[in-house]
């Protein structure tokens, strides 16, 4: 069983950065795929950005785009996403998530994902 701990968030003002960190149990994490989601309060969760096992492959949202950005060390098991010029709208819960099944590819979908951490609440006020 993967288990994935997120951690990093926080309260911040609007214009300020947030480093997450996510933590995989498991010493084979580098050959997973790996993203982040977020869920906003009554919204359905979304896509973030997401990162192909050796870091080759990157995909971001629109929205995240030139802002955040998603890293991995597969030495320490742990990927990461760094949040600048953070937004109101920025305000969720962020979750990572990590697959297997199809390791060169950066997905973008929840489907894509078996495993997910317990997320961690990133709040941004104006």
């Amino acid at each position: 069983q993967v288990q994935l701990v997120e951690s990093g968030g926080g309260l911040v003002q609007a214009g300020g950065s947030l480093r997450l960190s996510c933590a995989a149990s498991i010493r084979t994490f580098g050959t997973y795929t790996m993203g982040w989601f977020r869920q906003a309060p009554g919204k359905e969760r979304e896509f973030v950005a997401a990162i192909n096992w050796n870091g080759g492959v990157t995909n971001y949202a629109d929205s995240v785009t030139g802002r955040f950005a998603i890293s991995r060390d597969n030495a320490k098991n742990t990927g990461y996403l760094q949040m600048n010029a953070l937004k109101p709208e920025d305000t969720a819960v962020y979750y990572c998530a990590t697959d297997y099944r199809r390791p060169w590819e950066a997905a973008t979908t929840t489907t894509e994902y078996t495993y997910w951490g317990q997320g961690t609440q990133v709040t941004i006020t104006s």
